[in-house]
């Protein structure tokens, strides 16, 4: 009995030790595995993503099976543990940011389909010409491109050498301030419009009014010549465009729907046009594209058929008024310009191409654009920008100079005009000047880089 006794406090004391060592043994392997994981730095993250084995030992309340070898029983490399941790709190933040991607930073991926612009080099004023005794209101081209002409509020339209900007000749017969003037192309006729209502042509070999074209209520603001037939266009305050023959003098058509003042105006050539003794079929082998587009301070631009003397499409793309446009020379498409943006349209429908990349942020008076794609824009506090046309980069911000005896308020600009090789710009200003700029020669893409940043707003399409 007593032997017994014996054999079963020995296998107490034994199984007592034996769990005293087990449990002492899982401990060790416990605290050097969590050691091993505080001295290899984890992402936060990891933690938050436990694999299935952990979450069924959390579960079961086992200890943690993965840091066990399945063979040997010694705890896995860290390397293993960090690796598993790690590619799983990758992947989910990957796709975490790939959800919180944000539109602009989605932009920026696309590649721009925005056409890069050709480089341009700079322009320069480099000759100012003074004889107007008021603010300078329109200039025009002679066609053989050796003078050029300029009306004022000083009542005068005078004639101006080309090459060396001298005065040539001093015409005066308007009673009021000349806003708009027009030289023909196939006889030596100029044509001048002003606040005074008249329209007048003049014989440049005599020097004197030969015609006058009554009909406008109020002042006239802007006159285009027909490239092709023998018709004069007017538009002005009592918010009409007239068509005029320019030989019998009689209105040939009235082109109402503008609802404020017209004060630009431009015409196409007709394809199939010739010249008849005045009768409305002056206007019959017209084509049926618009012939005349028109800029009004109700902010729209209208599209006409002249034949039928009817409003093809118009515009109203624009928030302000449309105070001045400009035909591309050698394409079917025009600029429009206003105190909002400039806007370029493709004809002869007139869709909507795009907008021009900066704004001007003033009155704009007046624009150009020459064969070289150089589109000059001109505005009422005396800055000039020029454009490249294809693209709508803004390549050259210019700042008039007001001359001495006139206001700094006097530095607007309300006339530009490119000369017939599109390399001499005349503008015509409030300060009682007239300025010439040109491109400056020794500008090169290295002296003058390329800055530009294609947009990434898709709606500009």
């Amino acid at each position: 009995m007593a032997v017994a006794i014996k054999k079963f406090h020995g296998s107490v004391s034994l199984n007592s030790e034996y769990v005293r060592v087990k449990t002492s043994s899982s401990e060790h392997v416990a605290n050097a595995a969590k050691s091993q994981a505080q001295q290899e730095p984890t992402p936060s993250n990891a933690l938050a993503l436990p694999g299935p084995q952990q979450s069924n030992d959390a579960q079961t309340g086992g200890p943690p099976k993965d840091l066990m070898s399945s063979s040997t029983g010694q705890p896995r490399g860290s390397a293993d543990v960090g690796g598993q941790g790690r590619s799983s709190a990758i992947a989910s933040s990957h796709i975490s940011s790939e959800r919180n991607m944000s539109t602009s930073a989605i932009m920026e991926r696309i590649p721009s389909r925005w056409p890069r612009p050709v480089w341009h080099a700079p322009w320069k004023n480099y000759r100012v010409i003074s004889g107007h005794l008021g603010w300078v209101r329109s200039v025009a081209i002679d066609p053989s491109n050796t003078w050029f002409c300029t009306g004022s509020a000083d009542r005068t339209i005078k004639i101006w050498d080309l090459a060396s900007g001298r005065l040539k000749l001093t015409l005066t017969g308007h009673i009021d301030q000349v806003r708009g003037l027009a030289v023909s192309n196939k006889h030596t006729y100029m044509f001048s419009a002003g606040d005074d209502k008249l329209v007048k042509c003049w014989d440049l070999e005599q020097n004197k009014v030969i015609r006058s074209y009554h009909g406008h209520l109020s002042g006239v603001y802007c006159l285009a010549l027909h490239p092709t037939i023998d018709i004069l266009l007017t538009g002005g305050r009592d918010s009409v465009c007239r068509v005029w023959d320019i030989r019998s003098k009689a209105q040939i058509r009235t082109l109402p729907g503008h609802d404020n003042t017209v004060c630009s105006v431009f015409t196409r050539p007709t394809a199939s046009a010739y010249f008849v003794p005045w009768k409305v079929a002056l206007l019959s082998k017209v084509s049926a594209d618009p012939q005349v587009i028109t800029g009004s301070h109700d902010s729209t631009i209208k599209l006409w058929d002249l034949r039928t003397g009817k409003t093809m499409s118009t515009l109203t793309h624009h928030k302000k008024s449309v105070r001045a446009m400009a035909p591309h020379p050698t394409e079917d498409a025009f600029v429009s310009a206003s105190a909002e943006n400039i806007k370029k349209f493709r004809l002869p429908r007139g869709e909507f191409m795009h907008n021009m990349l900066s704004q001007q942020k003033t009155i704009i008076n007046a624009a150009a654009v020459n064969e070289e794609g150089v589109l000059a824009t001109a505005g009422d506090n005396g800055s000039l920008w020029f454009w490249d046309w294809t693209s709508g980069h803004n390549f050259q911000q210019a700042q008039t100079i007001v001359q001495p005896g006139s206001l700094e308020s006097e530095a607007g600009i309300y006339s530009i005009m490119y000369d017939l090789t599109g390399s001499r710009l005349i503008t015509c200003e409030a300060d009682k000047t007239i300025k010439m700029w040109k491109e400056d020669e020794t500008a090169t893409p290295e002296t003058h880089p390329l800055h530009f940043k294609p947009p990434r707003d898709m709606r500009r399409f």
